[in-house]
């Protein structure tokens, strides 16, 4: 469904993105894992093309297809009527609109009217909490709340492809699970794929089905869930497993990922 192929971007002189490659199936939950600064985000916003006020157009080198059509020079607005939505990292909801009129903001490229209402009611079944603060103003909601209409707004264009930037970050123990049980859901009940960038990376390999590392702009390993859990690196350097991580061990890990 989505291809990255040797995609560079960069904010004016820093590369933030070396020339990274991989894809997303059809019907898949895809993880994107990393630490900070590992290039996670700026990846999403490359799709999405987001970055396109930098001073040259981002990515400036790789192609980026969905369906095996180039969007990389695609404008956003198009890029989601192909069918990709996309919910930011820190959510960006409309604080003054009420929840419904944040809801209904999702579906500004249609008009089928009879249609969004029915998918509205929709949404607001998959997070009953909503329906009762239907009226309510968005920046009064909690955060677990703002994310949960940040990914409600994202349905309403009717995706193909739900790319969601850091779900649980801020969020109790008890409400990440709850989103991501909903994001489960999404995949498997409308069978929308999702790529999904997470630092929490012990949910993130319980819920997919195929995962990608980056370090440092580049994608350093990539492998099915079960695979990553019990590889000893992922597991000291991303699971915290071991009980200490030595520096020693760390120069180690990074040589050999680097490369693979």
């Amino acid at each position: 469904m989505l291809r990255l192929s040797n995609v560079e971007t960069w904010y004016d002189l820093i590369r933030a993105l070396h020339g990274i490659s991989f894809e997303v199936r059809e019907g898949q939950v895809v993880a994107l894992l990393g630490s900070n600064g590992a290039g996670k985000s700026t990846t999403l916003k490359t799709i999405m093309r987001l970055l396109y006020g930098q001073k040259k157009e981002q990515p400036e080198k790789g192609t980026v297809e969905f369906h095996g059509v180039r969007i990389d020079r695609k404008d956003p607005d198009k890029i989601v009527r192909m069918g990709i939505s996309y919910v930011p990292e820190g959510r960006e909801i409309f604080p003054e609109l009420t929840v419904r009129e944040n809801i209904l903001m999702g579906a500004y490229t249609r008009n089928d009217r009879q249609a969004i209402r029915e998918d509205a009611e929709r949404v607001l079944t998959y997070f009953p909490v909503l329906r009762e603060r239907q009226v309510q103003q968005a920046g009064y909601l909690s955060g677990g709340e703002q994310q949960m209409l940040a990914i409600g707004r994202a349905l309403m264009s009717r995706p193909k492809l739900l790319m969601l930037d850091e779900p649980s970050l801020g969020l109790s123990p008890l409400l990440t699970k709850e989103i991501f049980h909903i994001i489960r859901d999404i995949n498997t009940r409308d069978g929308v794929t999702i790529l999904l960038v997470e630092q929490n990376v012990h949910m993130a390999l319980q819920y997919s089905q195929y995962a990608y590392l980056m370090e440092n702009g580049r994608i350093v390993r990539a492998d099915r869930p079960e695979v990553l859990r019990e590889d000893e690196d992922v597991k000291e350097f991303y699971l915290g497993v071991a009980r200490e991580a030595s520096v020693k061990g760390y120069k180690r890990y990074r040589r050999k990922v680097r490369f693979r």
